[in-house]
């Protein structure tokens, strides 16, 4: 063998040796990054916001859960000023965003003085947290305690411009945060 071949290659010896250091390496820093994923795990003190297991007597349990999507939100909407077609328009915007619309109409009641109101029950607490970022929080919320169905109703005011914009709504539902439970109720999953 050649010295420049020996120099490439180094002996027999001293390349087992450095193998033998690279394993013993790689072994040891494999066991501790075991080790300490193992008591990372172990020791996670993160925990879930607390959830009411349940209520107190006379107290309503309501759903506080963001829906994932708007599909799963059902709403009727109501025009409460004297433009021509409000509802159908809103409710087509609210179906582009795909929210379910079941009915539109007029409101008996006009309300010239706000964007929208959102009247809603214990099933919809959470979804309509979602609906006031549509409206950048700028809503009338009208809970019903008693309200058994899971649609809620959104009244179009005579101060309503458009819906916000995808980011808008997504801005909004990050600085509303978690819903504000109504008086007499408690969170309870589903």
């Amino acid at each position: 063998m050649a010295a420049a071949d020996l120099w490439l290659t180094g002996s027999g010896t001293e390349m087992q040796l450095a193998r033998i250091r690279a394993i013993a390496i790689i072994s040891t820093l494999a066991i501790i990054g075991i080790t300490l994923a193992v008591i990372t795990l172990n020791r996670d003190t993160q925990s879930e916001a607390p959830v009411a297991k349940s209520c107190p007597a006379g107290w309503v349990p309501v759903d506080d859960t963001l829906p994932d999507s708007e599909s799963q939100v059902k709403i009727n909407v109501y025009n409460a000023t004297n433009t021509a077609d409000l509802a159908r328009n809103v409710a087509a915007d609210f179906t582009n965003r795909k929210f379910k619309v079941e009915k539109t109409g007029n409101e008996k009641k006009a309300q010239p003085d706000i964007v929208a109101e959102l009247r809603y029950g214990p099933k919809t607490v959470g979804a309509a947290q979602l609906l006031k970022a549509y409206f950048l929080n700028d809503v009338e919320p009208v809970f019903d305690i008693k309200r058994e169905n899971d649609t809620i109703d959104v009244i179009i005011g005579g101060q309503f411009k458009q819906l916000a914009t995808p980011t808008e709504m997504r801005q909004a539902v990050a600085a509303l945060g978690r819903p504000e439970l109504p008086e007499g109720t408690c969170a309870e999953k589903p």
